[in-house]
């Protein structure tokens, strides 16, 4: 979406191209305060949403493991692996939160092929069908361009794309990766429950 330290071409929410199905499931997500976010259990953030949580993020280029790790510093403190080795995207995995990943370099942009997720995730209304096309290009010493092309035709219509910049905040990983702890000292646990606390009211009320 537009805002933030995304760029002012993205689209609104408005913009996409959702079919009515995922356009009403993602309506009642919102309504009902998220209540089945699985990010407000500790669960990991599937797909871009994993770049909007705080406490920033690392990338470590592993050249010799041929791997890049993805180390997410907000919630349960998750991390993506991607494989730089030239493999296929296997066809027996289950699917993850995470999705399975494979890059490889064009030029000095990181391309990243991501399929296999969890219908878990509830980026959006997407479920296993989802696949992203990420790209991440240095744009200068502070900031780096991720560019994420989302397709899942079961939920919308066409594929749509994502740009948004993200700044560096410092090289201090003890406070970026402190300890996991999630729901540790979160003061807005009432606000995250409180959709689940009404409808389990309700449905005690119905049973009267």
């Amino acid at each position: 979406g537009k805002g933030g330290v995304n760029l002012p071409t993205n689209m609104d929410i408005s913009e996409v191209p959702f079919k009515p199905w995922a356009k009403a499931l993602y309506e009642e997500r919102r309504r009902d305060q998220q209540k089945n976010d699985p990010h407000a259990r500790c669960m990991p953030p599937g797909g871009p949403r994993q770049f909007h949580t705080p406490y920033g993020l690392a990338i470590h280029e592993l050249p010799d493991a041929k791997r890049v790790l993805i180390l997410s510093g907000g919630g349960p403190r998750t991390w993506r692996e991607i494989y730089m080795d030239g493999r296929k995207h296997p066809d027996d995995l289950d699917p993850t939160w995470g999705g399975h990943s494979i890059g490889r370099w064009e030029g000095n942009t990181l391309v990243v092929d991501v399929t296999n997720f969890s219908p878990k995730s509830a980026f959006q209304g997407a479920h296993e069908n989802l696949h992203l096309v990420e790209k991440w290009e240095r744009v200068d010493s502070d900031t780096l361009r991720y560019t994420v092309t989302i397709t899942d035709p079961t939920v919308w219509t066409k594929p749509w794309t994502v740009t948004y910049d993200m700044k560096k905040q410092n090289d201090d990983d003890n406070r970026i990766y402190p300890e996991p702890r999630c729901h540790e000292g979160n003061h807005g646990m009432v606000g995250i429950l409180a959709g689940a606390r009404r409808e389990e009211a309700a449905a005690k009320q119905g049973k009267k």
